[in-house]
This record gives structure tokens, C-alpha cells and sequence, in this order.
């Protein structure tokens, strides 16, 4: 029988934090000895439900959103809602820039080597 471990909400935002400003999958994961379908499965929560989506097991509290009613609330979100979003949406596409900048460097930094 294999033991389930509960994470911190504190550590989920932290790995995911790394990751959105550039930073592999691979490396939080193996810099926190966690497995990557883990940081996986947080990153994809947060893009459907938000921050509240990364909620321990068990009951939600009461007025917690839950991921299906933060679906379903896109159509009648607000302004400010929205803008989040977006924000959230451009720092994740700055981190993946970054990445391949970072990779883009080293493999001309290679080339340069080699001749």
C-alpha cells in the first residue's frame, strides 16, 4: 500500500513560482525530491482553477471556490478577474521566453567552443 503525502500550499506556490519565472520542471522538481508528474499536475490545476485549485484533499470549506465552479465562472468573471488572468497568462509565457533564451545562449556559447 502505497502512503499519499500531502504538500504544503506554501511549497506548491513556491515550486510553481520557479517555474513560471523560467526554470525546467525537471530541475524544481529534482531540487525539491519531488517527481515531475507532481509539478506537473499543480501547474495544470492552476491553469484551470487559479490559485485556490492547489487546495489540500478532503472537504472545501465553505465559500472556497472548487476548480469546476472556477470553470464555469470564466463567462461571468470580472474586469479585475480578467486582468489577473492575464497577467498570470504573460508571466508564463516571459518564464518560457526565458528558457529559450537561456537555451539559446548556451548551445551558441557551444558553437563558439568548438571552433
Amino acid at each position: 500500500m502505497t502512503k499519499h503525502r500531502e504538500y504544503p500550499i506554501a511549497l506548491k506556490r513556491a515550486a510553481l513560482g520557479r517555474v513560471a519565472a523560467g526554470e525546467s520542471i525537471a530541475e524544481v522538481a529534482r531540487d525539491l525530491r519531488l517527481r515531475d508528474r507532481l509539478l506537473y499536475a499543480w501547474r495544470d490545476k492552476v491553469r484551470l482553477g487559479g490559485p485556490a485549485a492547489l487546495r489540500g484533499l478532503g472537504r472545501p470549506r465553505k465559500g472556497m471556490p472548487t476548480v469546476a465552479a472556477a470553470t464555469a465562472g470564466e463567462a461571468g468573471e470580472g474586469e479585475l478577474t480578467r486582468a489577473q488572468r492575464r497577467v498570470a497568462e504573460l508571466e508564463r509565457k516571459i518564464g518560457q521566453q526565458q528558457v529559450d533564451i537561456d537555451f539559446f545562449r548556451q548551445a551558441l556559447r557551444r558553437v563558439r567552443e568548438t571552433r
